[in-house]
């Protein structure tokens, strides 16, 4: 090898060692767009904004949420994904429209493993169990022994194909072995404002949505999803233990960006959103919502990369074998 090419070769790896180093120290140097794949108001939203807005303020540079809903939140993901991957373009969403999506659709505008890279895990919803406020049953298992005894005209709403109140209701229903008419929303406000109002009879929802209306008395709930009760409903039992062994479903979110953002912008991006999940404010403001925040191990890049595999393995063969027909 020549000295001329080997003094070439040296000065083009320094370039590409300070490259990534430079690019993370000088960013950001102009708004970030977080896509949020679902309409603005529901629990995944409301997450991002809160994060989002702590981390402008860290970052120095103002996060601007994109609510790209439709079909099931898969419009939005295929926006991110087809992302510039210069770490101005991110995605705030939750499981469904990585995971559980693969088995609710025939084919999808994108691969969540190999189209996105993680950057870090931002908070797990519980669910709970509602019924409109008239529902003829005070516990689980009266609930269980009135649905199964009117599947035909029992209804049960949820928020739209791959929302997280679908997942909670799909899986509900496959395991009391029921079927029931099910009323797709567009949206968990439309969804949950008819819940109120006695248009259908029951949902799943995430705790972050309908605590309030717990709270106001306009719905009641009759099980949590989780496998342990929840401080904010402490004398609402489990699912699991009034009846229904095995059942937990619960919906995380992450923070991921396009696939070929570079790797110090990712590692500065998880460092800012542990500092925001860190903050006093606002761990009180997620956990009055029953949001549960990670540990520090659980938040890097590696640990949701794990945490969406496992979430694939999981509930594609479980939706699969709950009978559901992908669209």
């Amino acid at each position: 090898m020549s000295r001329r090419l080997f003094i070439g070769l040296m000065g083009a790896a320094a370039v590409v060692a300070l490259t990534g180093p430079a690019v993370a120290q000088n960013y950001p140097t102009k708004p970030i767009t977080m896509i949020v794949p679902f309409a603005a108001g529901g629990p995944t939203d409301a997450l991002a904004r809160v994060i989002g807005q702590k981390m402008s303020e860290k970052l120095g540079q103002q996060i601007v949420v994109d609510n790209a809903a439709g079909a099931g939140g898969t419009i939005g993901v295929a926006k991110a994904a087809r992302g510039a991957p210069d770490g101005y373009t991110v995605l705030f969403t939750h499981m469904g429209t990585l995971a559980v999506n693969i088995a609710l659709y025939k084919s999808l505008p994108y691969d969540s493993q190999k189209d996105l890279v993680p950057v870090g895990l931002a908070g797990t919803n519980p669910m709970v169990l509602v019924t409109k406020k008239g529902f003829p049953a005070k516990d689980f298992k009266e609930f269980k022994d009135y649905v199964a005894a009117n599947q035909k005209k029992v209804q049960y709403g949820m928020a739209g194909i791959g929302a997280a109140s679908h997942l909670g209701g799909l899986m509900l229903n496959s395991m009391m072995k029921v079927e029931v008419l099910e009323i797709p929303y567009k949206g968990t406000g439309p969804a949950l404002n008819d819940l109120v109002a006695g248009q259908f009879d029951y949902m799943v929802d995430q705790a972050v949505n309908v605590l309030a209306q717990i709270q106001a008395g306009n719905i009641k709930p009759l099980g949590v999803s989780t496998k342990k009760r929840l401080a904010q409903l402490p004398d609402v039992p489990t699912i699991d233990e009034s009846g229904l062994p095995g059942y937990e479903v619960t919906i995380w979110n992450g923070l991921f960006a396009p696939k070929g953002t570079p790797e110090a912008i990712v590692t500065k991006l998880n460092a800012v959103l542990g500092e925001v999940l860190a903050d006093e404010a606002v761990r009180k403001r997620l956990m009055d919502l029953a949001v549960d925040l990670p540990t520090k191990e659980e938040a890097t890049p590696a640990a949701l990369g794990a945490q969406l595999k496992a979430s694939i393995d999981k509930w594609v063969p479980a939706v699969k074998a709950a009978g559901v027909q992908p669209e």
